[in-house]
């Protein structure tokens, strides 16, 4: 089974807009678990934008499924994920001025640095997932790194689905199972949508787990949370 995990950033972008605690953070992440995710994703940026840390450490306390806390692996967010102690950390490659995570890891180049905050994170417990661009290289880096789990970064497959899906899922068929051979988990994310994930699903069967965030809430605008959350649960099966 494919694990739908839901990103709530924007629900704490829409809040942080007017102050205040409206969407009330807590309840949304309560609501998406009884509606059928099977896992919530947080990335606590520094400008705090849109999840704060007091957020991360709130909702430890009323995830009942798998917490996934998304970032990069500076001292900050490494002390978060020791006091924390998520299911999973997934490492993104993005310094703080980014908008939103826009590349995967060169785990060949960052191969030192990689190791050393792996097994920092594996010592407090923590599965470790690996965001990454579909490069063969990079999966056989990321193994050597100690990762857990690749999360493929899925903003290419998304750009060119409806161009030619055929050649879009290729190179994520190929590292995907690439990944699985070397032992690792395969998660997925970035811009999946209704329209291109059925195919991912299909293409890639074994898939652990995807998150999803920004489309689901668009999405919910005019679908209901509920319905939405359930549209995508049925494009994993």
């Amino acid at each position: 089974m494919t694990k739908l995990s839901v990103n709530v950033n924007k629900f704490a972008t829409l809040r942080n807009a007017r102050g205040g605690n409206n969407p009330d953070l807590e309840q949304v992440v309560r609501d998406c678990e009884k509606f059928g995710a099977e896992g919530i994703t947080v990335h606590p940026r520094p400008d705090e934008r849109h999840i704060t840390t007091d957020d991360v450490f709130n909702l430890k306390k009323v995830v009942t499924t798998e917490y996934n806390i998304e970032g990069y692996p500076d001292e900050r967010f490494l002390k978060i994920i020791e006091e924390v102690k998520p299911a999973q950390a997934t490492l993104v490659p993005d310094p703080p001025e980014v908008l939103t995570s826009n590349a995967g890891w060169d785990t060949i180049e960052h191969e030192e640095f990689l190791k050393e905050v792996i097994a920092r994170i594996k010592l407090a417990g923590v599965r470790v997932s690996i965001f990454i661009d579909p490069i063969p290289e990079r999966i056989e880096g990321a193994a050597k790194v100690g990762a857990d789990r690749i999360e493929l970064y899925t903003e290419a497959y998304a750009s060119q689905y409806h161009s030619d899906r055929e050649d879009a899922i290729r190179s994520y068929a190929n590292t995907a199972r690439l990944a699985k051979d070397l032992g690792m988990g395969v998660n997925a994310g970035h811009d999946l949508d209704l329209k291109n994930l059925h195919y991912l699903k299909q293409q890639i069967p074994f898939l652990d787990e995807v998150s999803i965030g920004h489309a689901l809430v668009c999405d919910a605008l005019y679908l209901g949370l509920e319905n939405s959350i359930q549209r995508y649960k049925r494009q994993l099966v």
